[in-house]
């Protein structure tokens, strides 16, 4: 079974609504773990609309299992990585205009860029892991960049209208988990993934790791949070 990485973005997102001091993600790390997550995902966006450096400085103090740092591709946040070495590091595509990650890296074109970077990480010690879609070009970009790790975009299985729709995006995922596997990468998966939709994925062989956020966080509002996260573990193990 796949582990579980809560991202609490959208802790920090409700805090900066205010421009106040809560709630404050680094208190919601401990609730997550408490609840069982395996690890804590937070993302630096450039415009730093939620999560801010002094989250991540702190986090990397408090984090009692791994925290993974999802970031862009660029000079600042590669510095930043450097600074604080978080556990792993998962690079992402942003644009300062969308309301959440809308896809995949494109790996293909901007190979030579992304394996400098890789390259720059993971000589520091940080392994890297690429969110792609589960497109074969892509992931054969992303073994030759020799990140560790791809993690794949379910959005397009979480929004899928109906079930054959999502029976083809599974296939898809699939399929994808295992030619990156036999490309010799480490398979994680996330975006979009509810206390609905998440047992089927969590199920894929050679999955390793899900990361999971808005639904957490939406059902923690009503529960609170340690609950949510061990209700998003039983799912995982199908208890749910």
């Amino acid at each position: 079974m796949p582990t579980l990485g809560v991202n609490i973005d959208h802790i920090a997102t409700i805090r900066q609504a205010r421009r106040t001091v809560e709630p404050d993600p680094v208190a919601a790390a401990v609730l997550a773990e408490l609840g069982g997550a395996d690890g804590i995902t937070v993302h630096l966006r450039e415009d730093r609309r939620h999560i801010q450096d002094r989250d991540v400085r702190l986090l990397r103090q408090t984090v009692r299992t791994h925290l993974n740092l999802e970031m862009a591709a660029t000079a600042e946040m590669v510095e930043i990585a450097l600074d604080i070495k978080p556990d792993y590091v998962t690079l992402v595509p942003e644009k300062r205009e969308e309301v959440t990650t809308e896809g995949g890296l494109d790996i293909v074109g901007q190979a030579e860029r992304l394996t400098q970077v890789v390259a720059t990480l993971q000589d520091a010690g940080i392994p890297v892991s690429l969110f792609i879609d589960a497109e074969p070009a892509q992931i054969e970009a992303s073994a030759r960049t020799m990140a560790q790790f791809i993690e794949l975009h379910t959005g397009r299985y979480a929004e899928a209208p109906g079930e054959a729709a999502q029976a083809e995006e599974l296939a898809y995922l699939k399929a994808g988990t295992e030619q990156a596997r036999s490309l010799g990468l480490r398979v994680n998966a996330g975006h979009g993934l509810t206390y609905w939709n998440t047992r089927s994925i969590a199920v894929i062989e050679g999955m390793e790791e899900l990361n999971i956020g808005h639904t957490i966080i939406s059902r923690a509002s009503l529960v609170g949070l340690e609950r949510a996260v061990r209700e998003m573990k039983q799912v995982i193990r199908g208890e749910f």
